[in-house]
């Protein structure tokens, strides 16, 4: 491995400057790093699949109309291919393969992710009591979240062979640990 987490960090936060896209690129590299033990080789494949969740959206805030192709450009120039194909692959309209579990492991984390933490933003209890049903059900109201890709998250729950409520669950439980940091938490009880 080429980069490190403290550099994957660096150029993220050099390249992008907005709260909600920081802490979604931190959503996912959380969940990408549960994502390598659960599917992937375990610790082995935690800081690649972490750092691939960190950068998939790196160049999307300064240049959105070129994205990802900054950001794969610097990883390729230091020796990441996997990790850029990843980030290359990470929408499947783009039309580029998903070809190995870190590319489809992005594709299915991505925009679940960003889903159960809108789902979790207007609850209460925010994702402590955030259950899979809720999430799918708020999937099935079009005005929620509107930007989120349905059809993607669908899509990428499908590439790793698992149900979406089982995929759900997985993204929750992931986030859960974070909740605080992420700002997912929801009130305190009694506050």
């Amino acid at each position: 491995m080429q980069v490190t987490r403290d550099e994957a960090w660096a150029k993220l936060c050099e390249w992008t400057a907005t709260p909600s896209l920081l802490k979604h690129a931190r959503a996912v590299e959380v969940v990408m790093r549960s994502a390598a033990a659960r599917y992937g080789g375990g610790v082995e494949d935690a800081n690649v699949f972490g750092i691939a969740g960190l950068l998939h959206d790196a160049d999307y805030e300064r240049w959105p109309e070129e994205h990802p192709a900054r950001i794969v450009a610097w990883l390729r120039e230091r020796g990441e291919p996997a990790i850029a194909h990843a980030v290359s692959a990470h929408y499947t309209r783009w039309n580029v393969a998903a070809e190995s579990l870190l590319d489809r492991c992005l594709v299915a984390c991505d925009e679940l992710t960003g889903f159960v933490v809108a789902s979790a933003l207007v609850r209460p209890d925010g994702v402590r009591t955030l259950a899979p049903e809720a999430v799918l059900k708020k999937m099935k109201q079009k005005g929620f979240a509107a930007k989120v890709d349905r059809g993607e998250i669908e899509a990428g729950a499908g590439l790793l062979g698992v149900g979406l409520e089982d995929h759900a669950r997985f993204v929750i439980e992931a986030l859960q640990p974070f909740a605080d940091e992420l700002g997912i938490a929801g009130k305190a009880p009694g506050a």
